[in-house]
């Protein structure tokens, strides 16, 4: 099956500079530092990983939002870094996001209506009495009334502006969508209903995703396949029942250890990943996890690991598998 989105060897470096009349370059932060990824068609593709890794500079790298520093992006067969404005312009359509914020990416001075509408006038799809239908059915689609397209978005709940948020993401009906930690701002009895929306949505519109989060347990549920990503770099990509069922990267392991059990039981055993990441100005030498590894040895602080298939569908990056210590 062809896959929709091809990720290849994908960087993003963003250049610091010195200086107020006379610039100078003197480094860059690594942002993304040569990811492969594949999405096919109608799949969800978790990304997790700590704040600050690069997860949503990925997702915007991957629309066209930022330009890239090289490598490839592929969507549905097109190379998008090889685009103009104009030709990725029509793709916008095709493409589209939910942001973490729902306050912060709904326009105040808009009503609801205007907010989900505007893609469709920008576009120029619909107008007048089918634009007022379309927007009422999009609202519809998300769970809120026709009748509210004449509110602002601060006579709204959170999670009724991440429904708006999603009614616009769809207004253009397209092939897929970034989810950009969606559900982080929101209490967990609505997260657990904006990410059952998200899957239904998905199963009725053939959309294919790729959700963006910081907590591997929201991801569990609703991603058919896990990339744990860390400093700019995917550590760990297997199946989600696989990656949960047996993660084999040490980083992977301490985040499903940080998340929270409900079981007075598990202090003992309950263990949490410490320190902070390297700063991504100066990435450390080898593997960029070993000044916070448990698991560390020799090669890891000169060494870069390589990525290493196990079990056929799991790939980790890691020497503990490359140099034969674990199988």
């Amino acid at each position: 099956m062809k896959n929709l989105i091809e990720i290849q060897n994908l960087k993003k470096y963003f250049p610091i500079y010195r200086g107020i009349l006379f610039r100078r370059h003197i480094g860059d932060v690594h942002a993304i530092d040569g990811v492969d990824l594949v999405i096919p068609p109608g799949d969800t593709l978790g990304l997790v990983g700590e704040s600050g890794c690069g997860k949503s500079t990925l997702g915007r790298c991957v629309l066209g939002l930022i330009p890239v520093t090289d490598g490839k992006i592929i969507f549905d067969g097109m190379d998008l870094t090889s685009l103009n404005k104009k030709s990725l312009r029509n793709l916008r359509r095709q493409m589209q996001i939910v942001f973490q914020d729902p306050q912060a990416s709904l326009n105040p001075r808009m009503s609801v209506g205007r907010i989900i509408g505007e893609p469709l006038e920008i576009f120029k799809v619909a107008k007048g009495k089918e634009l007022n239908n379309r927007i009422g059915e999009l609202m519809e689609l998300v769970g809120l009334e026709p009748s509210m397209m004449a509110r602002y978005p601060h006579e709204f709940s959170g999670g009724q502006k991440q429904r708006i948020g999603i009614a616009r993401a769809l207004a253009l009906n397209p092939k897929f969508i970034v989810c950009d930690e969606p559900v982080s701002a929101l209490d967990l009895s609505i997260q657990a209903q904006i990410i059952n929306l998200l899957q239904e949505l998905q199963d009725r519109l053939k959309l294919t995703y790729l959700f963006i989060a910081h907590d591997l347990s929201v991801v569990r549920h609703i991603s058919d396949a896990v990339a744990v990503m860390y400093l700019g770099r995917i550590v760990e990509y297997a199946p989600s029942e696989i990656l949960y069922k047996n993660p084999l990267h040490p980083y992977t392991q301490l985040l499903l250890e940080s998340v929270p059990v409900p079981d007075p039981c598990m202090k003992k055993t309950h263990k949490l990943l410490e320190g902070d990441p390297p700063s991504p100005t100066s990435p450390p030498p080898g593997c960029r996890f070993h000044t916070r590894c448990p698991k560390r040895f020799e090669p890891c602080d000169i060494t870069e690991p390589e990525n290493i298939k196990v079990g056929g569908s799991q790939l980790v990056c890691c020497h503990l598998y490359s140099r034969g210590v674990l199988k």
